[in-house]
């Protein structure tokens, strides 16, 4: 093409460019002062498709450079633009697109260039994934993909910070196992295995989970990994291998304590509790709770309510009451009133409510109201948990501190909230 031409087109794509950046700034301006939601929508979306356009028909345009590198035209901020377009999905406050949208604002943001993966904004594709706007799960995952591999996952260096897990449960499985695989340490190996296992049951591909479920089995018996047993237990619980769980189970408490009691080694890992509560004896499990309880305080709600959705009320009832941080004590209740439903004991899961509801007087915070808004939806089949949901975005946006700390739990409770599934716990 003659330099004359190719100077032509461009000079013609710029003229055209600069006609649709003009009208879609006058969409704008329209829309700033309209008084009428509906209207103001409408003038928004009518820029953005003018501005998206001039991207993908005049490329060639210095307009179309400017966009796509996010750079300022005049006082125009194009990303400040397309976060006021995701706004717009706050005209149902109550809806998850919003719900979403606010929880985001709280995530703290990324720092380029990216050096590890980030488990909130992680958490915040998978959500995306399950329950909102399946295009933004590329873009958010994709940096951290990379940021990954150059830091060299066969290495000595960066470990897979839920990378994997993200993989797995945005559906891609294959990827996940192929990172995974790199990792010759037991516990990115086991840990990541073990994440994938649950992915693929969650998906109801049990064949591929019970191969896994194998090979998890297998490499922590070759490369002799004591410490993540508990993990391999609940892999074979999930895909129904329950006789083999309980032999591992059995026989890894046995090693873990002997280790211990000949001051060979610290007794015992978290995930051997939380595997306790599934398979061992009320009294056998909560030993195992008190000796992981201090350092892994998470795994307190976790065993409780396997225990209570096998029936021990008393004893799970009498140990939640005594906690003294508010938000464990809360999601304790509610994975306590879960397994009272699942135990089919409609009066255990209401007089746990009450106990909550006494927890959230004391203590009204994000992580307790969200802890009500899970429990609304365990109880009730209407949508109350909407309002309290929304009480507790509120809460964090008025408050200080670690914005990804409190990001990161209310994005767990949408996603099990909307799916029944704690993919984020």
């Amino acid at each position: 093409m003659a330099p004359s031409v190719a100077w032509a087109q461009t000079s013609d794509q710029n003229a055209q460019a600069n006609r649709q950046f003009v009208q879609a700034m006058q969409s704008i301006r329209q829309a700033d002062q309209s008084y009428d939601e509906a209207e103001q929508t409408k003038l928004l979306q009518q820029a953005d498709a003018l501005l998206a356009d001039i991207i993908t028909r005049l490329p060639e345009s210095t307009l179309a450079v400017q966009l796509m590198t996010n750079q300022f035209i005049g006082d125009f901020d194009y990303v400040e633009f397309k976060n006021r377009l995701r706004g717009l999905v706050c005209a149902d406050p109550k809806s998850n697109a919003c719900l979403l949208h606010r929880i985001e604002a709280l995530v703290t943001p990324i720092e380029y260039p990216i050096a590890a993966p980030r488990w909130d904004w992680l958490s915040l594709a998978i959500a995306y994934h399950q329950i909102g706007d399946k295009a933004r799960v590329r873009p958010i995952v994709a940096p951290f993909v990379q940021a990954l591999r150059t830091g060299g996952a066969k290495g000595d260096v960066s470990p897979d910070l839920f990378v994997s897990r993200t993989l797995a449960l945005t559906g891609e499985v294959d990827r996940a196992l192929a990172i995974t695989r790199e990792f010759q340490d037991c516990a990115t190996r086991v840990y990541n295995l073990s994440d994938i296992v649950e992915a693929l049951v969650w998906r109801g591909d049990m064949a591929k989970a019970t191969e896994i479920t194998e090979e998890v089995t297998e490499f922590a018996r070759t490369q002799g990994c004591a410490w993540e047993l508990g993990l391999v237990a609940q892999s074979l619980l999930h895909v129904g291998l329950e006789a083999r769980a309980r032999t591992l189970f059995l026989n890894t408490v046995e090693e873990q304590f002997s280790r211990f009691k000949d001051r060979r080694g610290n007794c015992c890992p978290p995930e051997l509790a939380v595997a306790a509560g599934d398979l061992g004896d009320t009294n056998l499990a909560l030993g195992l709770l008190r000796t992981v309880q201090e350092e892994s305080p998470w795994t307190i709600p976790q065993v409780l309510g396997r225990l209570e959705a096998r029936g021990e009320k008393v004893l799970t009832l009498t140990y939640a009451d005594q906690l003294q941080d508010n938000d464990l004590k809360a999601e304790t209740y509610v994975e306590l009133i879960d397994g009272a439903l699942k135990a089919k004991d409609r009066g255990q899961a209401d007089t746990l409510s009450a106990r909550l509801d006494k927890t959230l007087t004391d203590s009204r915070t994000p992580i307790t109201l969200v802890q009500r808004a899970r429990a609304d939806k365990l109880l009730y089949s209407d949508n109350r948990w909407r309002g309290t949901f929304q009480a507790a975005i509120s809460e964090a946006e008025r408050g200080s501190g670690q914005r990804r700390d409190i990001a990161v739990p209310l994005l767990a409770a949408l996603v099990e909230i909307e799916t029944g599934k704690p993919m984020l716990e």
